[in-house]
């Protein structure tokens, strides 16, 4: 796996696992909807996730919660747009979340450092847009679309099928003139997915990860967090964190959440705390 994800003029080390924090500037999505439509606001929340430690401040204006229904181009924009201007302006490091090609070449020219597509940069135009510039590029995957990727999602083996579709997105991007360490790997936990199926994927990252691409885990406050602690969106930041550094474990090297402060720290206590493979056995209780 490639040391370092370049995303414009940052480089990530990725020997320490990285954090990419979320910032919702919709009206609808799952966990924070609505709470971040004021500019203002948004601004000063994307501010206070990079001091919390988060290396990439991710920004959507379109929610792609399962059920969602696009927004049309001129909202997204008038939504994301701004925002990603002043945390630029601020020196943080913004990552824009869109399926869209003009938001992609937008974003891009005011300096975003990544581009996160849930679709996989397969809308007409999209490898285009991001193919010459120097950004990071997270590549995803998603079965259906957001309005109906729920519907009794189903696979003859997952694990296999979202590393055949991840590993064919990274060469058609390859085939564009993006260079492989600008690219990162996301399964798409809970888009197109049950429980059995982000179950699985969780489990082995590492065959994802084998693909010599860095691995991106977005489990934050999902509907499978729920189902294991039985707690609303809201109280999921345990789980969440917990579900973080497991996939860590399991071969991710960045990990996207709502929970940034809670998740750095866990981070660390992970780095400093667990034993290396085949390690020693620590000292022994009196």
């Amino acid at each position: 796996m490639a040391a370092i994800l370049r995303c414009g003029a940052r480089a990530l080390d990725l020997a320490t696992p990285r954090v990419m924090g979320i910032l919702n500037v919709t009206a609808d999505s799952f966990s924070d909807g609505g709470r971040f439509l004021d500019e203002a606001r948004a601004v000063a929340h994307g501010v206070a996730l990079a001091a919390d430690g988060a290396d990439l401040v991710d920004v959507g204006g379109e929610s792609t919660r399962p059920g969602a229904e696009p927004v049309p181009l001129e909202v997204e924009l008038g939504r994301v747009m701004p925002v990603l201007r002043a945390l630029v302006r601020e020196g943080v490091a913004v990552s824009v979340d869109t399926m869209k090609p003009e938001v992609m070449r937008r974003a891009l020219a005011e300096g975003c450092a990544m581009v996160n597509d849930v679709n996989g940069f397969r809308a007409e135009g999209a490898v285009e847009a991001v193919a010459g510039a120097d950004a990071g590029l997270c590549v995803m995957h998603m079965k259906g679309t957001p309005a109906t990727m729920q519907a009794n999602p189903a696979y003859e083996d997952v694990v296999a099928e979202v590393r055949d579709y991840l590993a064919g997105r990274a060469r058609a991007l390859e085939a564009a003139g993006v260079a492989p360490d600008r690219i990162a790997l996301d399964p798409g936990f809970g888009f197109g997915k049950d429980f059995a199926h982000n179950a699985a994927l969780l489990s082995h990252l590492g065959r994802l990860a084998a693909l010599g691409y860095p691995v991106v885990a977005g489990l934050s406050r999902k509907r499978m967090i729920g189902e294991i602690t039985g707690r609303p969106v809201g109280e999921r930041a345990a789980g969440s964190v917990a579900a973080a550094l497991l996939a860590v474990q399991n071969g991710a090297r960045i990990v996207r959440v709502h929970d940034v402060r809670e998740t750095v720290d866990a981070l660390k206590v992970l780095q400093a705390l667990a034993a290396p493979a085949g390690g020693g056995q620590g000292e022994q209780r009196r």
